[in-house]
């Protein structure tokens, strides 16, 4: 049976998640921004577009917790038709 929380709950549920979203935002940037190991094998390549990619989900994640948390604050995205 699903757990029924209130919405005080739910919203410290969302915080908490958006705060580990932007724990992750950090840690992903950060790899994404560390140099390739020499070598020329081109895993450090591939690590850095997983982390680029990762990073772009993360963002994704923080901007909608953002945008669920305090609505309206962060502006609509270029070719919306909020």
């Amino acid at each position: 049976m699903a757990e029924v929380v209130d919405s005080d709950e739910l919203l410290r549920r969302i915080q908490r998640a958006r705060r580990y979203a932007h724990e992750e935002l950090r840690t992903w940037e950060a790899r994404a921004r560390e140099p390739a190991p020499s070598g020329g094998t081109g895993d450090g390549d591939d690590a850095a577009r997983d982390a680029r990619g990762r990073q772009l989900a993360y963002e994704a994640v923080v901007r909608v917790l953002d945008e669920i948390v305090s609505p309206g604050r962060h502006g609509a995205e270029p070719g919306t038709d909020d």
